[in-house]
């Protein structure tokens, strides 16, 4: 018998920290995180999916609804105002830092949402396999990390290969949004989705409008303020042959 994997295939996007939790963020994990953080079955790390799981969306909502997804939520300023702002569609982010997840758990908690849920694993595994083919309507990526040094760059999470992890979780003529304040990384989303068979631009010119459905937060005000210029990208989801 092979010996089972101790370790995943590619480079994962980010760092896992481990830091001290206020008691806020504890009591969010202690008494929320039961309705808002879907439990998922992991593979070979704590932010691991196992491949043979699924994400059954009506079971976790409740309902049928169309589904958006954020890639690296954050603190979840974005998809708590956009849940809030639209109850007739959910919403799920997908986030590995602990501190971010607590907080977006109690600003959903303090705004009333409740079509919101919390995935806390490595967003490719999510798109790839746990979320059921086709079944996302947008997906949403806003200012992912970097990884500006030259030998750090294979770790960003938008490069070659991208489109079909990101195309497999998409329906027909669903959207996939970016943003970033670093250009050089913005060029190399563009390069590789305009490559990805999965993706056709959605947008005119040589970058998108700002998606007004991105509210502003401290994050981009910071990146503005050095100088940095926003861009975004929206892509389409073609046909499945």
């Amino acid at each position: 018998m092979p010996e089972p994997r101790t370790f995943r295939d590619e480079p994962v996007s980010f760092v896992r920290r481990s830091g001290r939790m206020s008691e806020a963020q504890e009591r969010a994990f202690a008494e929320l995180a039961g309705f808002y953080v879907l439990d998922v079955p992991r593979d070979v790390a704590w932010t691991s999916v196992h491949p043979e799981a699924r994400l059954d969306p009506a079971a976790a909502y409740g309902r049928q609804a169309p589904v958006t997804v954020e890639i690296g939520s954050g603190q979840g300023h974005a998809i708590v105002s956009a849940a809030a702002a639209h109850p007739e569609r959910d919403f799920l982010a997908v986030e590995v830092f602990r501190a971010g997840l607590a907080r977006t758990m109690l600003d959903a908690e303090r705004e009333g949402v409740r079509n919101l849920r919390l995935i806390e694993a490595n967003a490719p595994e999510v798109l790839a396999t746990y979320l059921p083919a086709g079944s996302a309507d947008e997906a949403w990526i806003f200012f992912p990390d970097p990884w500006h040094k030259k030998r750090h760059t294979k770790r960003r999470l938008v490069r070659p290969g991208f489109g079909a992890t990101a195309g497999a979780a998409l329906r027909d003529g669903g959207l996939l949004r970016l943003a970033t304040d670093w250009e050089d990384y913005a060029l190399q989303m563009r390069e590789v989705l305009d490559e990805a068979p999965e993706f056709e631009r959605a947008f005119e010119g040589e970058w998108a409008e700002r998606f007004d459905g991105r509210v502003m937060t401290a994050f981009e005000r910071k990146g503005i303020a050095k100088g940095r210029d926003i861009r975004d990208l929206t892509y389409r989801r073609v046909l499945r042959g």
